[in-house]
């Protein structure tokens, strides 16, 4: 169910994904709102859970994991528990931060950070292609990042 959000609940939510460090009282400066006023509208967003949580967004240059790998995996059996097993798989390795099941030609794709190639395939070799199920696996390798964001597009019609 989608919950009702009004043009201020949007607002909100746009600021927050801009600077999530923002106070209550900072949003309700920014807004025109009362803080109290804000701080409910925005516990009732989390109550809803439209917002899931707040996080620092990290540079994964600058900490060193530069190679980012986009791995299309094909599984052998498509039975729930054998779909349940790559799932608890995937969920055990940090390195793995995305995880979509597909209809098409391969069932999951993963986005992968490393270090380098080499600890791309180190983690191939030891963990991937060891995954229970696994078919195949066809992987590219990011050369650039046109866009990157975490933001959702807000602007809603008719609103």
């Amino acid at each position: 169910m989608q919950p009702s959000l009004d043009r201020t609940d949007l607002r909100i939510l746009e600021l927050m994904q801009e600077q999530g460090d923002l106070s209550a009282g900072q949003l309700a400066e920014r807004l025109d709102l009362t803080s109290s006023t804000c701080w409910r509208r925005v516990t009732r967003l989390q109550e809803l859970g439209v917002i899931r949580k707040r996080v620092a967004l990290l540079d994964r240059e600058k900490l060193g994991l530069s190679v980012m790998v986009f791995s299309h995996v094909k599984v052998a059996g498509h039975g729930r528990d054998a779909l349940l097993r790559f799932e608890q798989a995937v969920r055990a390795h940090p390195e793995i931060l995305e995880c979509y099941t597909l209809m098409g030609e391969t069932d999951f794709l993963l986005r992968i950070a490393c270090r380098d190639i080499k600890a791309y395939e180190a983690f191939f070799l030891d963990y991937l292609s060891r995954f229970p199920g696994v078919q195949s696996v066809n992987s590219s390798i990011a050369l650039a990042v046109i866009k990157e964001t975490t933001a959702l597009p807000l602007r809603l019609p008719g609103l």
